[in-house]
């Protein structure tokens, strides 16, 4: 089945043009009716939300379409995605929502579910969901009302999980954290204080537009600024609903999710915690993180882009880490979805424990230049599906001969192709750029 309105990553679009109210509401509807008679009792769900604007206006049209088909809605307010997670699950909700737009502007707002593990719900109910918003299906009425309720003591015992995982103080440590304007803000600096570091936050003060605005792990700049001019230990860069984390180093240098990875994979090899003497990656992962894992005696499960695909593989290979080079990382001992703070406790807690500068973490692996440039095209899906598309990327592919790769796809959540090329040289790589967007062109 493919479904309409969900990506890969939720419903996600422009506010009151993509993504309406009446959808927000039609879906707290449907999913509080759908586990209500899953469950044979008035279903009860836990909301989160990111910074945004127009993420209250969302939160109360779920709110209201759960409670109107008999169901009670719990609010955690402004918090991360992955502490909705945590919550739905440790606390036995029976789903939870999470409304963000992620790495999106202030304009894009989201819907993501989860079920009553905490992992992203299938697509088999998003289709249901899907077909009650469009009209195709029905649900019965009710004269019962649920209530809503304020949860904020669900924020604060995720922030009490977090701050148990280390088993070392992050004390005489200084670390910074760039927020991104978002749903971190209000628990990042404090976890981190709770375990002792001197913290230097920056993007910490959302307005409701400013999210993800020339900060975050999409605008790292500022934090890699920060960290050289206050000469940090290391810094953590979040997106707007802290699902995602990249790192820097002292020297002001970014660790992308495929570092992040590598250095997660060995220290939990060297722990014998890394089941399965593997990782997951997405085919966007650099050919240097495969070939570094390689001479470790690590390998590789490769999925297509999104993290209900690597959740997917970790829980089938029954492996302990995988993610995504942008910094969606899910190490399924403490989570069952990407965390970004998770992510920064971890790699902070590394640091201590090796007493190393944050530099000699990711040791000897050797990344491949890489570049991903975005060609907008609202035609993705037929471009992307033609047989000449196929022909194309394999040609360029036969000519590198093992040495780079030139992968194209198509978001999951926005009308773009991605192309990513790797190769030995910058002038190899931008060579490929330039013929697969006079190739793009020629199909617009």
């Amino acid at each position: 089945m493919k479904l309409k309105y969900f990506g890969t990553d939720g419903f996600r679009g422009r506010v009151n043009k993509d993504l309406k109210v009446e959808h927000a509401l039609k879906i707290g509807q449907f999913l509080g009716y759908y586990f209500s008679e899953k469950k044979g009792k008035p279903a009860q769900c836990v909301i989160g939300k990111d910074t945004r604007m127009s993420s209250y206006m969302y939160e109360y049209a779920i709110a209201a379409g759960v409670t109107s088909v008999g169901g009670d809605a719990y609010l955690m307010h402004v918090t991360t995605s992955p502490s909705v997670s945590y919550i739905t699950k440790v606390d036995r909700f029976d789903f939870g929502i999470m409304i963000t737009a992620s790495h999106n502007p202030y304009h894009d707002n989201g819907i993501k579910v989860f079920d009553e593990n905490g992992n992203k719900l299938t697509d088999d109910i998003l289709y249901e969901v899907e077909q009650y918003i469009d009209g195709e299906i029905t649900i019965p009425g009710t004269e019962e009302v649920g209530a809503c309720k304020d949860y904020i003591a669900g924020r604060n015992k995720y922030m009490g999980y977090l701050s148990s995982i280390p088993a070392e103080s992050f004390r005489g440590y200084r670390v910074g954290l760039d927020c991104a304007n978002g749903a971190s803000h209000s628990i990042a600096k404090n976890v981190f204080q709770m375990l002792g570091a001197d913290v230097y936050a920056i993007s910490d003060r959302p307005d409701g537009k400013n999210i993800n605005v020339n900060c975050g792990s999409t605008h790292i700049e500022e934090l890699c600024k920060l960290v050289r001019a206050e000469r940090l230990d290391i810094g953590f860069a979040f997106d707007g609903d802290a699902d995602r984390c990249l790192m820097v180093n002292e020297k002001g240098e970014v660790v992308d999710g495929d570092g992040i990875m590598y250095i997660l994979a060995n220290y939990f090899k060297q722990k014998e915690m890394l089941r399965g003497n593997a990782i997951a990656v997405t085919v966007m992962s650099n050919l240097g993180l495969k070939n570094a894992l390689a001479d470790k005696g690590i390998g590789v499960e490769v999925t297509d882009v999104g993290d209900k695909y690597i959740a997917a593989a970790l829980d089938e290979k029954k492996l302990s880490i995988g993610g995504e080079q942008s910094g969606h990382i899910i190490v399924k001992k403490y989570a069952n979805t990407g965390d970004g703070i998770l992510t920064a406790i971890l790699l902070a807690e590394i640091l201590v424990s090796q007493k190393a500068l944050a530099s000699a973490l990711v040791g000897d692996l050797k990344i491949l230049p890489q570049k991903l440039v975005n060609v907008k095209s609202e035609k993705k899906d037929e471009i992307m599906e033609t047989p000449a598309t196929i022909a194309f990327a394999e040609k360029i592919n036969a000519e590198l001969e093992g040495k780079g790769r030139l992968l194209l796809r198509k978001s999951g959540t926005e009308p773009l192709i991605r192309i990513m090329v790797e190769a030995p040289d910058d002038q190899t790589i931008d060579d490929v750029i330039e013929r697969t967007k006079a190739y793009l062109d020629s199909c617009l």
